[in-house]
């Protein structure tokens, strides 16, 4: 992605244990050099790494025990 003057920065919002929401479309460079992108709007990236589809978070984060 070109980084001039002229580009806004993108938003991140942060969230307690949760995701990292970013205004998109975004370029992620994984810990092996791929790259993989998204065209959306908005993203969310994982932060706890339990997700199927990392670098996308796919709400793996939330206890998905019911409580009787």
């Amino acid at each position: 992605m070109p980084n001039s003057r002229s580009d806004e920065p993108r938003r991140i919002k942060v969230q307690r244990q949760g995701p990292l929401l970013v205004e998109g479309p975004v370029e992620v460079e994984l810990e092996d050099g791929t790259i993989v992108s998204s065209d959306r709007f908005r993203v969310a990236l994982c932060t706890c790494r339990r997700s199927r589809r990392y670098p996308w978070c796919d709400t793996s984060h939330r206890d998905r025990t019911k409580e009787r």
